[in-house]
């Protein structure tokens, strides 16, 4: 337990990687903390479509972009090798919330393994866009979703980052 709350601890998100791809082994860890995230109803509404082709993540890399009003060429997802799309059933009442405790896991579980990860925002519009229709058509998902967030992942060029100092009056604690 105590490993969990460290690793909780000490996660930072990372902005540069290294182009070496991550292992099916370590895709499935992530993706399965993502899977057992806690959900409203246990309804499981978040879907994650994990992208690892190049092409598509430099076609989706600049919608994000482009969204963001970034300059061209802006790579809003740090040259990571593996973004993982998710996106959640529009009929879910916590749709949104539950895709990012699926997000929180993974990037939790990232860490845990060694891997960089980072949460880039902007799914949303991803997937009102013609392209993210596509990408949710070529994974094989119909009917209505939102974007929730994408997850970076990679193994991290430069280490990690160091701890980040908190705001004060971070919390009271009424009793």
């Amino acid at each position: 337990m105590r490993e969990t709350v460290e690793d909780i601890k000490n996660r930072r998100s990372v902005k540069e990687y290294s182009k070496e791809q991550i292992t099916d082994e370590e895709l499935m860890q992530v993706i399965e903390a993502g899977m057992n995230a806690p959900s409203g109803g246990n309804r499981q509404p978040a879907v994650f479509i994990v992208v690892q082709n190049r092409e598509w993540i430099d076609r989706l890399c600049a919608l994000n972009a482009k969204i963001a009003g970034a300059p061209a060429g802006w790579d809003v997802f740090y040259g990571a090798p593996t973004v993982i799309v998710v996106a959640a059933d529009a009929s879910s009442p916590d749709a949104v919330k539950d895709g990012s405790l699926a997000i929180g896991n993974m990037l939790n579980a990232a860490y845990a393994l060694g891997l960089g990860g980072r949460w880039i925002n902007r799914a949303d519009g991803m997937l009102e866009d013609e392209l993210g229709k596509q990408l949710l058509a070529e994974a094989g998902y119909e009917g209505e979703y939102i974007g929730v967030g994408n997850v970076i992942l990679g193994y991290p060029a430069n280490g990690f980052p160091g701890p980040l100092a908190h705001k004060e009056n971070y919390y009271k604690i009424i009793r």
